[in-house]
């Protein structure tokens, strides 16, 4: 999806929204994440479970370098 594309943009903000109304809980988490702030040395964690029963999980210590996405993150609302 090309984000500099306004019609793309429009449509993963219409793509959000109904992510939004089919998951209500996960843009709260989003914004309590969002609002108590990740820093430096914080870990993120990650885990997936497929149908199947089939796990993929992974973590990361988020480091200095990570800190710009995590402000543009920061930056956009997740409770629109």
């Amino acid at each position: 999806m090309n984000i500099q594309n306004p019609a793309a943009i429009f449509q993963l903000m219409n793509l959000w929204s109904r992510f939004q109304k089919n998951h209500p809980k996960f843009p709260k988490f989003l914004s309590a994440v969002v609002r108590n702030g990740i820093k430096e040395g914080s870990i993120i964690e990650i885990k997936v479970t497929t149908a199947q029963g089939e796990s993929f999980d992974s973590n990361l210590k988020v480091n200095a370098e990570d800190m710009e996405m995590i402000e543009q993150i920061k930056n956009m609302s997740f409770d629109r």
